[in-house]
């Protein structure tokens, strides 16, 4: 029976037999029986790893670690609220920290600890009041390619029609990959899932991996 580790771009974990391209946590979210509860996180450092690294092994929510997530692919963990992992994914890590300084008004050669991109990354995905996950209001054609969106606050609350805003056209997410991208008005405003802050580093020159279902531009 799968477990219910599975992330949507809405950052809700639900129960698939569709495993994804990335691996990440939040802390320690399951109980005994493996079982995740009402916590949605336990740490700031939201982290979105390799699902293989190193040769290491591990069997899947042990008992007080950390409770393993899976993701689509690079897309659907930053609309979760995730940033890539600077030990397993040292790489993306460095190109991405590069975009987050230029997007986000930094100088190329500051100081960037993953500490302070967690803070700053989490005062934008969470709604301190609600715990609920925060959605940007915004014109598609000011969006950068890699931004997941909805289309209004409905689709938002029912935890649906998520979509991909790639080179002016829109691709429906669902667990098994992405559906057939239409093009969209770029004067529409919509709801973007991923946090302000990746969407200047998307802007700045960071493009997420993206599953093999979504289309070449």
């Amino acid at each position: 029976m799968p477990l219910q580790n599975r992330v949507t771009p809405f950052g809700t974990f639900v129960a698939t037999a569709h495993r994804g391209t990335l691996m990440g946590n939040r802390g320690c979210l399951h109980d005994a029986e493996r079982r995740i509860g009402t916590a949605r996180w336990r740490s700031r450092a939201w982290i979105a790893c390799l699902t293989a690294f190193a040769g290491r092994r591990r069997a899947l929510m042990q008992p007080g670690r950390y409770t393993e997530l899976f993701f689509l692919d690079e897309a659907t963990a930053f609309a979760a609220g995730h940033r890539p992992c600077a030990e397993c994914r040292r790489a993306d890590w460095r190109r991405f920290a590069a975009a987050w300084r230029a997007g986000n008004g930094l100088p190329p050669d500051a100081p960037l600890r993953a500490g302070e991109v967690d803070r700053v990354l989490h005062e934008a995905r969470v709604d301190p009041r609600t715990r609920a996950q925060l959605r940007t209001p915004a014109r598609l054609g000011d969006l950068p390619d890699g931004a997941m969106v909805v289309l209004n606050e409905k689709e938002a609350e029912a935890g649906d029609g998520a979509r991909l805003w790639r080179g002016g056209r829109l691709a429906p997410w669902s667990h098994a990959g992405y559906g057939p991208p239409r093009p969209a008005d770029p004067a529409r405003t919509v709801l973007s899932l991923t946090p302000a802050p990746v969407l200047r580093a998307f802007a700045a020159g960071y493009a997420p991996d993206l599953h093999e279902t979504a289309q070449p531009e």
